[in-house]
């Protein structure tokens, strides 16, 4: 299956969705209920920007939800002592960056699979903050919900943001010698050796942007409550490697194009939406997404083998 054919096949998934959702439940489509659904795009798709990267790369960070939480706990956390929030936010994103650091360098110098490193830096992360916080909410945060703004207008500081980030990381894959970079180490780690790339110096790069856009991501999210929940974090990989996947990253590497990734987002942000509008069980959304996963793997590796 070609890139276009792939963006074209989820837009048509997606719009086809939307008019079931015109017919079964106009109230979807409610001045209330789109905002928040593009205020709720919004972190996802900064987080599977990261992601995208690290799977073009030929690599999986399965911690991203955790890196996430934390993250958030650190802006929280800084805001309640005293910090300004654009510095507080600063630290959280240095964190993400850090914390995708760990994984690049396990990953890229001791040359450790990355499904394994990253499953063990969730659970570190994940039950360290459980042991750290017992659970505990984050409250008494002075000028932090919506930026200290309205709601509508922290609603497009938001939005802004995310698009800001999608078309610079947009911009920068396509146009930038190191987005080219990514691509050709996903694609033959040693022919982009002998051409003179460093691709350890590559996957060390994707982990700890992905790092980096998690903190972000995690700050957008935070920003939206009065409180920050220590859990916060909980099934963001699976949504971001799911959006990712379906737009197109193909997991073998050396694949993938962020325009596929935002539609990837935006079919799945709708199911999350549409599943409560039609009254079904929340469950349902885990496995619709690890559906599509694994049809997305499945038509990637058929595609492959006839080509």
């Amino acid at each position: 299956m070609t890139r276009s054919r792939r963006e074209l096949s989820v837009l048509a998934a997606w719009t086809v969705m939307l008019i079931v959702l015109a017919v079964a439940t106009p109230g979807f489509f409610g001045s209330g209920n789109l905002r928040v659904l593009l205020v709720g795009f919004a972190p996802t798709l900064v987080a599977a920007v990261g992601m995208t990267f690290v799977i073009v790369a030929r690599q999986i960070d399965i911690s991203v939800g955790a890196q996430f939480a934390a993250c958030a706990v650190v802006v929280a956390l800084l805001v309640r002592v005293g910090w300004p929030l654009p510095l507080a936010a600063l630290a959280a994103i240095l964190t993400g960056a850090a914390l995708g650091a760990i994984n690049g360098l396990f990953v890229a110098h001791l040359r450790l699979p990355s499904i394994v490193v990253t499953l063990a830096t969730f659970f570190v992360l994940k039950e360290g903050l459980r042991w750290w916080r017992q659970g505990e909410l984050i409250r008494d945060l002075p000028a932090f919900q919506w930026f200290g703004l309205s709601q509508t207008a922290g609603v497009w500081v938001v939005v802004g943001i995310a698009g800001a980030v999608f078309a610079a990381a947009a911009g920068a894959a396509r146009n930038l010698a190191a987005g080219r970079a990514v691509y050709a180490t996903g694609s033959d780690e040693e022919a982009a050796r002998l051409a003179g790339l460093r691709p350890n110096a590559v996957t060390f790069g994707v982990f700890a942007v992905a790092g980096a856009l998690a903190g972000l991501a995690a700050v957008l999210e935070a920003v939206q409550l009065p409180f920050v929940d220590p859990k916060a974090g909980t099934g963001m990989e699976m949504r971001v490697i799911a959006a990712a996947v379906v737009g197109g990253a193909a997991v073998s590497g050396g694949r993938g194009t962020l325009v596929g990734t935002l539609l990837g987002v935006l079919l799945l942000g709708t199911i999350g939406s549409a599943i409560v509008f039609l009254r079904l069980e929340a469950q349902w959304e885990e496995a619709i997404q690890g559906g599509i996963i694994l049809l997305a793997v499945a038509s990637d590796v058929t595609a492959r083998r006839n080509r």
